[in-house]
């Protein structure tokens, strides 16, 4: 670990209160993709290797969709554990904390990441993984990592044109926390980050 790789989060986390203080949430939701280009175009702990990074031409993604924002309601669930396995930071362990309802789209478990420090975790596989997004899905909230889009009131800001790809997208070498069973829909999602013709390695 490197101080880089803590700037790395620090700008993250301040795209993220960016998207968070914005009135209108197409135009924050534009200056998080501005930034998130910005980072994986010239950041030294990109996670694109130097190669990806040559005529890098920015992120893709769908088109803002003001219906794929929701204000969800933690709601209660029976506990569940996950312990995941990862390369580099041993067993990873998470905790359901709840579930959220997404109206036709269905409803996704909340998990709490059990190590030090803890935050929530809200993976999604939808029925573009594989066919226009990453196979084992894509994120919307990491909060460990800054990816956190507010809410209060037990509510939680869920904005799907925000999914984006997990690091072992775009280098084999990065193990990342997948989708699990009660974070997968079937309806395939066109909103958030893409895939480029030919994926990326």
């Amino acid at each position: 670990m490197t101080l880089t790789l803590l700037d790395w989060r620090r700008r993250v986390a301040a795209l993220y209160a960016a998207a968070r203080a914005s009135t209108d949430a197409e135009k924050g939701w534009q200056v998080w993709r501005d930034g998130r280009d910005e980072l994986f175009a010239g950041h030294p702990d990109s996670p694109l290797d130097e190669a990806a990074r040559s005529g890098f031409p920015g992120l893709p993604f769908a088109p803002y969709d003001p219906a794929l924002r929701f204000e969800a309601v933690l709601e209660p669930a029976d506990p569940q554990r996950l312990e995941i396995p990862t390369a580099s930071d041993g067993v990873v362990p998470f905790d359901r904390i709840g579930t959220v309802d997404l109206g036709e789209l269905g409803r996704l478990d909340v998990w709490w990441l059990g190590s030090y420090g803890g935050g929530v975790f809200l993976p999604l596989r939808d029925g573009s993984a594989g066919n226009g997004t990453y196979g084992g899905g894509r994120y919307l909230l990491d909060t460990v990592k800054g990816a956190d889009l507010g809410g209060d009131g037990g509510r939680l800001v869920l904005d799907l044109n925000f999914a984006y790809h997990p690091s072992c997208t775009y280098d084999p070498r990065w193990s990342c926390p997948l989708a699990p069973e009660g974070n997968r829909i079937g309806e395939a999602v066109a909103a958030g980050e893409q895939l480029p013709p030919g994926g990326w390695y």
